[in-house]
């Protein structure tokens, strides 16, 4: 049961987790903004309370393994491992620098810590199963998650990977859908409608569960809920919002790959983005503190 205290905590932590992730792609002048700060509440509640792992032993043989399918979010994942203990927060500035271990998507074998390489969207649930049905064969038991994007839902490996968990009854294996609705030229639902998502999962014999994404219990309950399912696969529909914790940045698929000082300026000039930004979310740090107080 996660206790209030605990809420708020994660809710601070997913808050300076979106700073780090302003910093490092200003740093970068490169990168992926609106995913990453969508999907921060959701990482700082998995490396905060949800995963069985140590960040001290990243290679510890009863860690849970969570894979990154939709890669070029990898900014968020990276905040979130320095903000629990991976690595120097400081080493964030470093993403996709020449010779840097923070690369522009994961690379497995540069950072202890990071459990598959990616960037061909579609590859990462294939990747789960095939590590949670091995797990089953060697009677391990570490659960495996699967973090994946609404837009490659587009690809069929997706779906292969579906039919296989469900067929094989992987109830070790859950997958979280950052259900954001946006790509990277428009809203998922006018390139290639997804829905019923729910029902389609419901057909590959996936235990399905919404969520609110932003709401950190519901997620806890959510991930809480899939342990209890002996009998299938889960997945958990995340409802995000796309640069979640910036007013100019949200709903907006334009910042799907553009960082601060090279994104839209029909809002905030170039020039202003990055200091903009990171004051709002030093004001919302207040917010949130005061509303969980």
């Amino acid at each position: 049961m996660l206790s209030q205290q605990k809420e708020k905590e994660i809710a601070l932590v997913a808050n300076r987790i979106r700073e780090t992730i302003i910093e490092m792609l200003v740093a970068a002048g490169s990168g992926h903004t609106a995913g990453p700060l969508g999907m921060a509440d959701i990482f700082a509640a998995f490396y905060f309370d949800i995963l069985k792992h140590d960040p001290h032993n990243p290679v510890w043989a009863e860690r849970d393994r969570l894979m990154l399918s939709n890669g070029h979010i990898v900014p968020v994942r990276y905040a979130a491992m320095a903000h629990a203990g991976y690595f120097p927060i400081e080493e964030c500035l470093t993403l996709r620098k020449f010779g840097s271990r923070l690369q522009g998507h994961p690379e497995r074998l540069r950072l202890p810590g990071l459990e598959t390489t990616s960037g061909p969207l579609g590859s990462g649930l294939s990747q789960a199963a095939g590590y949670a049905y091995a797990a089953r064969m060697d009677s391990q038991t570490f659960r495996t998650y699967c973090v994946m994007s609404d837009g490659e839902q587009d690809a069929g490996n997706t779906w292969e990977a579906a039919m296989f968990a469900g067929n094989n009854k992987l109830a070790n294996l859950t997958a979280v859908i950052d259900r954001n609705n946006i790509q990277i030229n428009g809203m998922t639902e006018d390139i290639m409608p997804l829905e019923n998502l729910r029902a389609k999962y419901e057909a590959f014999n996936w235990h399905v569960l919404e969520v609110d994404g932003h709401n950190i219990r519901a997620v806890v309950d959510a991930v809480d809920e899939a342990k209890a399912i002996f009998e299938k696969p889960t997945v958990i529909i995340a409802h995000t919002i796309p640069g979640k914790g910036i007013k100019e940045i949200e709903f907006d698929y334009r910042w799907h790959g553009s960082p601060p000082g090279k994104g839209p300026t029909d809002k905030i000039p170039a020039d202003k983005q990055s200091s903009v930004f990171l004051q709002e979310l030093r004001t919302l740090q207040g917010t949130i503190t005061s509303e969980h107080e």
